[in-house]
Formats: C-alpha cells, structure tokens, sequence
C-alpha cells in the first residue's frame, strides 16, 4: 500500500536546504549594506561632534540612565531620537552650567566615571558630554565589574577595532604625505 500526498510532488531535503541558504545570504547581504551605511552615518555625527565641541565647568548634580520620554530633555531633541532608541535607556546627567539646570546626554563610556555633586571640567558638543576631567584633584576611576554583559564586551572589542582602524588610517596618511 502507497501512501499518496493528492498528486503533489514533495520536495527534495537538498533543494529546501539550497532555499534557506540562499535566504541566509540574502540577509547577509542586505546586513552588510546596512551596516555600511549606518558606519558612515557614525562616523559623520563623529565629524560633528568633533567640529562642535568645547570646554566648560560643570557641577554635577545627578545622573541615571532613563527612558528618553522620562528624561526631562527638551521635545525637539526627544523628537529627533530614532524610534528604537526612544524605548532604550539612555545616560542623562543632570548639571548645572553657571545659572541654569539642564539635563545632558552623556557618552557611554565615560557615564560611570562621571563624579555626582563634584565640578567638573567637561568637553561638550550642544547637549551631549563627550569627556570629563576632574577640576579639583582626580576622578575616582570606578572599578569594573567582574562579570560583564554579551553587549558590553561587544561594545569593547568594537571600540578596539575603531581604535585600531583609526591608527592605521593616520599611518597610511601619513605615508601618501611622505610619498
């Protein structure tokens, strides 16, 4: 007795597993593009940043990470955060720059050395902190935790290759300039 499937032809193992790799490279694809261009998008917000920026006092009064909506910055900038951002905490540091209170966004990797209720020397690009330096005396460098996140030690080794990539882009600068 054959068991029969209404006249349909069933396919073959090998030709559904050609499909999902073709998928998967599909994706790959479409994943690099992406990323390329999201890297060029970084890399000019960095330019304008680095165009932007400039020292000032700071006394420190708190610091959290907050949800964007919960974080007391004015409506355009809320406004201007991307949509998967908006749910994401992010860094807030409140300070008071001479007479007035404002909340600024710090930068990931300087949020935990960031001292509450000292003053501080900070280098600002409009509402985002990018350095800090102690004003009186030394930051208390905040020791690391033991056991880090799968995001955390991403973030890290891609800091590294960014650090890397930029010395070796000065270097073969440097050699066109010499040649």
């Amino acid at each position: 007795m054959t068991i029969r499937n209404g006249g349909k032809k069933a396919l073959k193992p090998w030709v559904i597993i050609l499909i999902v790799l073709a998928i998967l490279v599909g994706i790959l694809v479409v994943l690099y593009f992406v990323g390329k261009r999201m890297q060029k998008k970084q890399d000019e917000q960095q330019e304008q940043i680095e165009a932007s920026k400039q020292q000032v006092t700071l006394l420190i009064i708190d610091k959290k990470r907050l949800p964007v909506k919960q974080s007391g910055l004015p409506q355009q900038v809320i406004d201007q955060v991307p949509k998967i951002m908006r749910r994401q905490k992010m860094p807030i540091v409140k300070v008071k720059y001479g007479p007035q209170v404002m909340n600024m966004i710090a930068d990931d990797k300087i949020f935990d050395i960031i001292p509450v209720k000292k003053e501080v020397k900070a280098t600002v690009a409009g509402i985002y902190i990018t350095d800090v330096k102690a004003l009186h005396g030394k930051l208390d460098p905040i020791p690391e935790k033991k056991k880090k996140s799968f995001r955390q030690r991403l973030l890290r080794r891609q800091a590294k290759a960014q650090a890397e990539l930029k010395e070796l882009e000065k270097q073969d600068s440097k050699s066109k300039k010499r040649k």
